[in-house]
């Protein structure tokens, strides 16, 4: 084997072998000091897996890439879901589904849905002890508690989520639990690998991107391992920028899978003003809105007819509990706080995130949609400074696309806030730090990228767009390194 693809496969070993370990250990609760540290030995051998990933000969590196992505992406299913519930109401939302239940109509405690309660997801008694049952009203002296968070608010989740719940449900066997969630789960995230390649070979740049995506710690933790439903959103955002660079004629196909992953989780609405890169005309534009919106409207409608509640859910609950409308409490807006008032943070945040957006979409390149995406995405959450760690998801996948590793300092920043914040008791300090130097790593990158760039454009770009992607010229860019 050649030393160099032993190095990699070797990094990958080990990286593995962590995950594993990390996965396995059970400390966000006990020990969240501890479990980041491990979160932290896993950055670290994935960018050792990455660095070691750049001196690979081109005809191992797809092999690499795969035999990586499958081993991580194994590792998210060693253990139940370890940092985050949010799949229990998943499998509720889909178990009610298949009961002919409207996910939207009644919240998990009320007492219409006692019938579809189980002990796995509604404990009984000693089994009610631990921080991550919510106890819920009950006759009797015995306590009654669910796994479920916020039982007493309906169902958040848009309708292409609910769809993919009802449809691992329909498919799992009785008594299966979390794992049809987390199997699931795991092929989406392979299926993201497998379309970020497809996108870089038909662009004809270095397949090695795709590993900012398939050897990505956050990928086992967030997307297998709890499962979180933001790896579909990711998965459709990826196909539906795809389909708009590579039929520029035909924007209304990625129109129509961009309005599918904005149904799935609304937040990748933020990769749309990439999707409208350099678009010139009105009716290019409508090309992608249109059926984007409409696609969105369309999935609601089903719901919208056979639900008595409101559609939305606990949405506005949950812009408010979690401080997107007022910045007072918090990791919210952690770097605008430090040099502004609390009650600028959010237009602040709006009249920037409008700026970039026109930016983008008036200077942005149609061939490379994805990167006009990625930088609303990063700035979106360097602005927001989320507390959760699986809304990196989408910005991870962006990444891959785009090539722009820096981002990934954002995305590492999550992690931090959820898992390290705890060790403070208060996440508003530790998400100032944690973005400070995320942003701080993106500027310092981007000054040294211009600095060495020789023209407007990437070499790659320029030898597709003269070229085509299947030419001599624009081969010689296809395994090189960045």
């Amino acid at each position: 084997m050649n030393p160099r693809t032993a190095l990699t496969a070797t990094a990958l070993a080990a990286l593995t072998t962590v995950l594993v370990l990390t996965i396995r250990y059970d400390g966000y609760f006990a020990d969240p000091g501890g479990l980041f540290r491990w979160y932290a030995a896993c950055w670290v051998l994935f960018v050792g897996a990455l660095l070691a990933l750049r001196r690979v000969p081109s005809s191992h590196v797809v092999p690499l890439l795969v035999a990586g992505a499958i081993a991580v992406t194994v590792t998210g299913l060693v253990a139940p879901p370890r940092t985050s519930t949010d799949s229990y109401r998943y499998a509720w939302d889909g178990r009610v589904q298949s009961a002919g239940v409207s996910p939207y109509d009644h919240a998990p405690q009320d007492p219409e849905l006692d019938r579809l309660r189980d002990s796995w997801l509604f404990p009984t008694g000693a089994a009610c002890t631990g921080p991550d049952r919510a106890r819920i009203p009950s006759t009797g002296s015995v306590p009654h508690c669910t796994r479920l968070n916020r039982p007493a608010v309906h169902t958040i989740y848009p309708p292409v989520a609910e769809a993919y719940f009802l449809t691992v449900d329909q498919l799992s066997p009785e008594g299966a639990r979390h794992k049809p969630l987390q199997i699931g789960s795991g092929l989406i995230s392979l299926g993201v690998t497998g379309a970020v390649v497809l996108v870089l070979r038909r662009r004809g740049t270095d397949l090695r991107r795709a590993a900012y995506w398939a050897w990505c710690p956050v990928v086992p933790i967030e997307a297998v391992n709890n499962a979180h439903v933001d790896v579909l959103g990711a998965l459709l955002a990826v196909i539906g920028l795809g389909l708009v660079a590579v039929l520029p004629d035909r924007r209304e196909a990625g129109g129509l899978v961009l309005g599918a992953a904005v149904a799935t989780k609304l937040m990748p609405a933020v990769v749309l003003p990439g999707a409208l890169s350099g678009v010139r005309r009105v009716r290019d534009a409508a090309a992608v809105l249109l059926p984007a919106a409409g696609f969105t409207a369309l999935a609601y409608l089903p719901y919208v007819l056979l639900s008595d509640g409101s559609v939305f859910g606990y949405l506005g609950g949950y812009v408010e509990e979690e401080g997107y409308d007022d910045a007072a409490e918090g990791p919210r807006y952690a770097l605008l706080r430090l040099v502004l008032p609390d009650s600028w943070a959010l237009p602040v945040v709006l009249v920037v995130m409008a700026g970039a957006s026109l930016y983008v979409m008036r200077r942005g390149d149609p061939h490379r949609p994805w990167s006009g995406a990625l930088l609303v995405t990063g700035w979106a959450f360097a602005l927001l400074t989320p507390g959760y760690s699986w809304y990196a998801l989408l910005l991870v996948a962006l990444v891959a696309l785009d090539g722009r590793w820096e981002w990934l300092g954002v995305a590492l920043a999550g992690p931090a806030v959820y898992v390290f914040g705890q060790v403070f008791d208060h996440r508003q300090p530790t998400a100032a730090i944690a973005y400070g130097l995320a942003v701080l790593l993106v500027l310092g990158a981007t000054a040294v990228r211009r600095r060495h760039e020789t023209g407007t454009r990437r070499p790659e770009d320029v030898s597709v767009l003269a070229s085509g992607p299947g030419s001599p010229r624009s081969a010689r860019f296809t395994n090189r390194p960045r």
